[in-house]
């Protein structure tokens, strides 16, 4: 049966009769503010450290779960990201170096052409 606050107040009559009322009011601050039920055990605060633990421990091993997956997930995005840069630097390479050559060929040719209209303009 909780006691209610105006039991309490009945009970601080009682006491102010019997002990007087600066004896009730000390009495009465040092009961709980609520029931008895209310208040926490050593018990109590050992099954809640308990539980505590048990959840930090569990926190942990989520957490270094967690981070070596991401690690081993972060070295395989990095080893594809590697892996396509590579390729695509061996594309631009080739692509630069046919450019080179044909635009070789082009300075070639047109020397050469020029080279034969400046002999052929002296030859005159």
């Amino acid at each position: 049966m909780a006691i209610t606050e105006h039991d309490r107040h009945l009970m601080y009559l009682h006491l102010e009769e019997v002990l007087g009322s600066e004896t009730a009011s000390k009495l009465m601050e040092h009961l709980p503010p609520v029931g008895w039920a209310d208040v926490a055990t050593k018990r109590d605060l050992d099954q809640l450290g308990a539980a505590t633990k048990r959840d930090l421990e569990h926190l942990a091993a989520t957490t270094t779960r967690d981070l070596e997956h991401l690690a081993a997930t972060t070295t395989r995005d990095l080893e594809h990201l590697h892996q396509t840069i590579r390729l695509e630097m061996a594309e631009l390479r080739t692509t630069f170096e046919r450019g080179m050559r044909q635009q070789l060929m082009w300075v070639i040719g047109a020397m050469t052409a020029w080279s034969t209209v400046i002999v052929a303009a002296v030859r005159f």
